[in-house]
C-alpha cells in the first residue's frame, strides 16, 4: 500500500472537514439496558444470545485503575447485530473464571473483534481465555487517517453525528452492585462500535490506508505482553529530587514496601502511599516515628499506624544502598538529553531523523509514533555504525526492530536520507 503514499496525503481530511456537526445525544441503549450476567447459567445464556447473532463483535472491558493493583476486567460489555448487548461480569467465580467464561470466549472465537484502543483491554480480556481470532481498533483507525482527536465520544460525533454523554470510565468498576448509570454508560460504549468501524473504514479505504490498518491491527493482535522492567522504583514521580545515593535507595525500599503491600491487598500502589510522600521521606531520612509524621502524609492517622514499615524501610537502605542486584541491566541508549555530552554524532543523527520523520509525518496525515517506533528511532541512532548500504541497514534493523512492511516502506527512504546527511556524519 505504501505506492499510494502521495494519494493517501491527497485524501487526508483537511482541517475544516475536522469540526463535528451539532450531535443528536445518545443518552441510553436502543435495547435498554441489559442485565448484567453474572451466575454460571446467566454467563451461558449470553453466549447462546451472541451465538445467534452475526458478523462481528463490538467488545469493551471496564478496569478499576487508580483503585486496584491489578488490572483484571470487572465488566465486559459485547455487542453483535442481531443478538443486542450483553454485559458479563467476570469477577466472583472463585479460581476457575476462564471454565467460567469458556462459553463466551468460544463464541467470541467465531469473528472479529471491534475495540477502540484495543492495547487496553486486551490483555484484561486474555487474562480470562478472550482472545480475537481477528481485529479492528478504531482508535488506531483515527489516528492512521489524521484525526487529531481519537477519543470515542470524538470520533462517534464526527463520523455518526452522534453525542456520547461523558461518563464512568474512571470509576472504581470492582464496586458492587454497579449502579444503574455506570451500566447504562458501559452499554452505551458498544452501542454504535459496528457503525463507527464501518465510517472510519470508509475514511481510510477513501485515504488508502486500509492495508496500513489491517497490519498495524494484525501486529497489535499477536503482540506479546512487554517484560516488566525490574527498576520500576525508578520511574517514581519526582525522583529527579533525590541527589544522592542513600536517598535513592530509601526510594527504592520505600516504593518495593508499598508494591508488595499493594499488591497483596489488591489496592492502587498510590492508594497506600503517594509518590511525593515516598520522596520526602528519602530526602528527609527520618529515624524515629517523631520525624516520620512530621511529613506530609506521614502525620495522618492511616500513616500513622503504619509507620513501623515505612521506618524499617528507611532502616534497610542505610545499612544496604546498593546491593549488588539492585540495578537494572542497561537496556538501550539512555535519554536523549544527555546524548549530546556522550555521544554527539548520535544525537546529530536523532535530530536529523526526527525532522524528516516530522516531515513525512505531515505529509501522510499519521503521527510520528505510528509511523515508526520512537524508541526503535533512539536505538538505531545510537547503536549506528557507518557503511556503504545504508538503506540496507535501516531496512534490516527496522525489519528486525518490529516494524511492519507499510512503515519501513514509508519511513527508510527517509531515514536513508537522514543518516547520510552531512550533519548526521558530524563527529
Amino acid at each position: 500500500m505504501s505506492e499510494h503514499d502521495d494519494d493517501a496525503a491527497d485524501a487526508a481530511p483537511d482541517a475544516a472537514a475536522d469540526e463535528a456537526a451539532e450531535a443528536t445525544p445518545l443518552l441510553c441503549p436502543s435495547g435498554g439496558v441489559p442485565p448484567v450476567s453474572v451466575s454460571v447459567d446467566e454467563i451461558a445464556r449470553a453466549a447462546d444470545q451472541l451465538a445467534k447473532g452475526s458478523g462481528p463483535f463490538a467488545v469493551d472491558a471496564e478496569r478499576a485503575s487508580g483503585f486496584r493493583y491489578s488490572n483484571r476486567a470487572y465488566l465486559i460489555q459485547i455487542r453483535r447485530t442481531g443478538a443486542g448487548t450483553v454485559l458479563i461480569d467476570p469477577v466472583n467465580h472463585g479460581s476457575s473464571p476462564i471454565d467460567v467464561l469458556r462459553p463466551v470466549a468460544e463464541v467470541l472465537a467465531e469473528d472479529e473483534w471491534i475495540l477502540h484502543a484495543a492495547d487496553h483491554d486486551l490483555p484484561c480480556l486474555a487474562e480470562v481465555g478472550m482472545r480475537p481470532p481477528a481485529l479492528y481498533d478504531t482508535e488506531l483507525a483515527g489516528r492512521l487517517a489524521g484525526f487529531e482527536r481519537v477519543n470515542l465520544a470524538a470520533m462517534v460525533q464526527r463520523l455518526l453525528g452522534l453525542g456520547l454523554a461523558k461518563g464512568h470510565g474512571a470509576a472504581d468498576w470492582s464496586k458492587r452492585p454497579l449502579p444503574d448509570a455506570w451500566l447504562n454508560y458501559a452499554a452505551l460504549d458498544v452501542e454504535v462500535l459496528v457503525e463507527l468501524r464501518e465510517a472510519i473504514a470508509g475514511e481510510l479505504a477513501g485515504q488508502n490506508k486500509s492495508d496500513w490498518a489491517a497490519e498495524e491491527f494484525e501486529y497489535l493482535r499477536s503482540a506479546e505482553p512487554t517484560v516488566t522492567r525490574r527498576d520500576r522504583w525508578r520511574r517514581t514521580s519526582g525522583i529527579h529530587k533525590v541527589r544522592n545515593r542513600q536517598a535513592l535507595a530509601a526510594v527504592r525500599e520505600l516504593w518495593t514496601v508499598r508494591d508488595q503491600i499493594a499488591r497483596r491487598r489488591d489496592i492502587a500502589p498510590g492508594r497506600i502511599l503517594p509518590d511525593s510522600a515516598i520522596i520526602a521521606a528519602a530526602v528527609a531520612d527520618p529515624k524515629t516515628v517523631e520525624e516520620l509524621t512530621k511529613l506530609p502524609i506521614f502525620g495522618g492517622h492511616k500513616q500513622r499506624r503504619s509507620a513501623h514499615v515505612w521506618l524499617a524501610a528507611l532502616e534497610a537502605a542505610r545499612t544496604n544502598p546498593d546491593p549488588p542486584d539492585s540495578a537494572e541491566p542497561q537496556n538501550g541508549p539512555p535519554p536523549a538529553v544527555r546524548w549530546a555530552k556522550r555521544k554527539p554524532e548520535a544525537a546529530a543523527r536523532l535530530d536529523a531523523a526526527r525532522a524528516r520523520l516530522s516531515e513525512l509525518s505531515e505529509r501522510v496525515h499519521v503521527p510520528t509514533e505510528n509511523l515508526v517506533s520512537p524508541e526503535l528511532i533512539r536505538r538505531l541512532c545510537w547503536d549506528w555504525q557507518e557503511t556503504n548500504d545504508v538503506r540496507g541497514a535501516v531496512e534490516t534493523f527496522l525489519r528486525d526492530g518490529g516494524a511492519r512492511t507499510w512503515q519501513r516502506a514509508l519511513v527508510v527512504p527517509v531515514l536513508t536520507e537522514a543518516l547520510s546527511s552531512p550533519a548526521a556524519e558530524a563527529d
